[in-house]
């Protein structure tokens, strides 16, 4: 057992009196005072906060019920309180005033970003913290930070607490009620959702393609989720992302990939671009183990089985059957997205005599029996021989066509 505290704990006392709070109370720059002290302070016309030394831009003064709390909690444990617990004490503390000064118009921009950086670091920090953050509704709150849409803010300005409040609330993502997300439902919200991926830094973009992916993986919003699909600019934007050679291309994959998951969404998505998007990803993504190039072949194939535009939207591409192709077989991937690449070649190749013969140009038959030669499960090798079937009839009646 560690030593055991007995002196009243610093953040117990009044800054202005010294004494233990009875009536702890806020005021705008997120200090808390005794309500008779700082109210006899304001009475002789002071409007700075005694311990800043900011001008109060608001004289109101807000309870702080859980600093009160936490001190009856501390007179009842007979002034015995072990170090670590003073610590957590001492962290909802700050846990509450953080609320505050993010709740407050009147807070300067510097002091919300700091506030921020400490909710980030005690969430990341002290896993433990995040019960008790989500039980002030910090999610919400954060929620409402990121997708509020208020006129004269300053944009560069702005973008910093946004992105600051989108970390923190993508660290409470996993322990949060995904409901409160419905906010985006709102068009207002929605349409400052599609303003921040298009203007965003790389980290919100990043932290908005993870929101999604969330959103299309819980049952909770699923409404939404269809609600996101339906956006043309949303989707655009999304689809924009994989044209950039930025560090949010793979997010952009993942957010595209969760967004087809509901089938009423992939007419949209084809509509919007992502058959393009993806192929231009697959085409420069590196054979390497990290590479999400067979999520993005997988997505292709869900909107080839789903959407009749997307088959013309992968001839159309110039690079479309060259790069399935290549993921028929490919050495560093444990194969996987053969199997995906393979029955988007069937389903494209079927009714296209040219585009099989395209697709024996780009060497889909070596790629094929190279793949049959691999470890790759029986399903993939009975499709790949089904492929090589159609193509060898198609080489048969055309033998001019070069491997």
């Amino acid at each position: 057992m560690k030593g055991v505290e007995k002196i009243i704990p610093p953040f117990f006392r009044c800054p202005i009196s010294l004494d233990l709070f009875t009536d702890p109370v806020i005021v705008c720059t997120g200090q808390t005072y005794e309500r008779s002290s700082i109210e006899k302070w304001l009475s002789t016309g002071n409007l700075v906060c005694p311990v800043t030394m900011q001008k109060l831009h608001d004289p109101s003064i807000v309870p702080n019920h859980t600093l009160r709390h936490l001190i009856e909690e501390w007179l009842q444990s007979g002034n015995q309180v072990e170090s670590d617990r003073l610590k957590m004490i001492d962290n909802d503390h700050s846990i509450a005033v953080a609320k505050h000064i993010l709740e407050s118009n009147e807070s300067k921009l510097d002091h919300k970003l700091q506030m921020l950086e400490k909710i980030h670091a005690l969430s990341v920090e002290l896993p433990l913290q995040n019960s008790l953050l989500i039980q002030l509704d910090f999610f919400k709150l954060l929620l409402e930070l990121v997708f509020r849409n208020e006129e004269g803010l300053n944009f560069q300005e702005d973008l910093r607490v946004v992105e600051k409040a989108l970390i923190c609330a993508i660290s409470l993502l996993p322990f949060s009620e995904l409901g409160c997300l419905d906010i985006l439902k709102e068009e207002s919200k929605l349409s400052q959702f599609i303003f921040l991926l298009e203007k965003g830094s790389i980290i919100i973009k990043k932290c908005l393609c993870h929101m999604v992916e969330a959103i299309s993986s819980n049952l909770e919003t699923q409404e939404l989720c269809s609600t996101l699909g339906k956006s043309d600019k949303l989707l655009q934007e999304m689809v924009h992302l994989l044209h950039n050679n930025s560090n949010a291309v793979e997010d952009g994959i993942r957010a595209i990939s969760a967004l087809a998951l509901p089938e009423l969404s992939r007419e949209n998505l084809v509509k919007q671009g992502a058959i393009q998007g993806l192929i231009t990803y697959i085409s420069n993504a590196k054979k390497q183990e990290n590479s999400l190039a067979p999520m993005a072949m997988g997505t292709i194939l869900t909107l080839l089985l789903s959407v009749e535009s997307a088959k013309q939207a992968v001839i159309n591409h110039p690079l479309g059957i060259d790069a399935i192709v290549k993921m028929v077989f490919r050495v560093s991937s444990h194969h996987e997205g053969s199997g995906s690449a393979v029955n988007s070649l069937l389903i494209i190749c079927f009714e296209s005599k040219r585009i099989g013969e395209e697709a024996i140009c780009a060497g889909v038959l070596t790629q094929l029996l190279l793949l049959l030669q691999s470890q790759c499960s029986g399903r993939t090798k009975t499709k790949a021989r089904m492929l090589l079937k159609l193509l060898g009839s198609m080489w048969t009646e055309n033998p001019k066509v070069s491997f």
